[in-house]
């Protein structure tokens, strides 16, 4: 049998990092489109296209200021560059995915899932890529505790332009409710598995 290969998504402050941990826990091999995203911008090439595009102001230095560059593409009144910065960095997020996906594969015992942990995955239309999907979700009490300490200005900006946790949840394959413990989120990935291992 194949090794499923499940995109996990999730609204701000939902706890997809958590369940990604648990995840892995329970014997998946994980991967977070963020930490891609991360790398990325320390490679040549992309650092090159976002200084050419945004200028010195996005960067400290040679490294790029991810905050500086997040306030600039999630200003309303530049879509176009968060458009175009999706665009230069979703193709090359989903080719690692896959390389990842392909290397998982490959383990000897093999992991119980490869899961992408992609808090945009429905908005870049890559769900068609997975075996299955999962929403995280959580209550919007409950994920504003959890943000508390960041900057709530551009953590709206960014909702803003994400699906709904509703949206989500009708999308994803499974729905998991992070409004408890740890422990009864990881059971409720640990029966995801399950169903997924059958």
């Amino acid at each position: 049998m194949a090794v499923p290969f499940v995109g996990l998504t999730g609204g701000l402050g939902a706890g997809k990092s958590t369940a990604l941990a648990q995840l892995e826990s329970l014997g998946a091999a994980v991967l977070s489109a963020d930490t891609v995203v991360h790398e990325l911008y320390s490679d040549g090439a992309v650092s090159h296209a976002v200084r050419e595009r945004f200028g010195d102001g996005v960067f400290d230095g040679e490294n790029l200021d991810r905050r500086a560059l997040a306030v600039r593409v999630f200003d309303h009144d530049h879509d176009d560059d968060r458009r175009w910065l999706e665009q230069l960095l979703w193709p090359l997020v989903a080719r690692r995915a896959e390389e990842f996906r392909a290397r998982a594969a490959r383990r000897v015992p093999p992991p119980r899932a490869v899961v992408v942990e992609a808090p945009l995955l429905f908005e870049a239309g890559s769900p068609s890529r997975y075996t299955a999907t999962i929403a995280v979700i959580a209550a919007d009490e409950l994920r504003a505790q959890r943000l508390g300490g960041r900057d709530q200005t551009h953590l709206g900006e960014r909702e803003a332009r994400q699906l709904s946790q509703a949206e989500k949840a009708c999308r994803a394959t499974h729905v998991v409710v992070n409004d408890g413990t740890v422990e009864q989120l990881r059971q409720q990935l640990s029966a995801v598995l399950d169903q997924l291992g059958r």
